[in-house]
């Protein structure tokens, strides 16, 4: 009964055929995760459509989702604040750009400081 969710089978046309299988190919692989020492991340402040608050992203991480939260995780927790990881990008609450380059290059990660 799992196979026949209908959500995930939203805009596929109708089938009369009885023996049509559908299969989703929009799974696209995820890429590898590259070591930290090559890894290119840049550290910026932004405010756009947060209603003035200031976030932190941190941006250019190449890897799968699972490496991108725990690195989320690892930064979040040494700067006691709060935060997400998604698309490839960790945003963290606040003005926090000299103690993020600080603690990814302790980690071993190229990090720069953006505007």
């Amino acid at each position: 009964m799992q196979d026949n969710d209908w959500k995930k089978r939203l805009g596929v046309v109708y089938s009369t055929n009885p023996d049509f299988q559908y299969t989703r190919s929009d799974s696209t692989p995820e890429e590898a995760t590259l070591p930290p020492e090559k890894q290119r991340l840049t550290v910026r402040i932004d405010r756009r459509q947060r209603a003035g608050k200031q976030v932190t992203l941190v941006e250019g991480f190449v890897g799968s989702g699972d490496d991108l939260s725990a690195l989320a995780r690892i930064l979040k927790t040494r700067c006691g604040v709060g935060g997400s990881a998604k698309n490839g990008e960790i945003t963290i609450q606040g003005d926090l750009r000299d103690k993020l380059v600080q603690i990814l290059t302790s980690l071993g990660y190229n990090a720069k400081r953006g505007n």
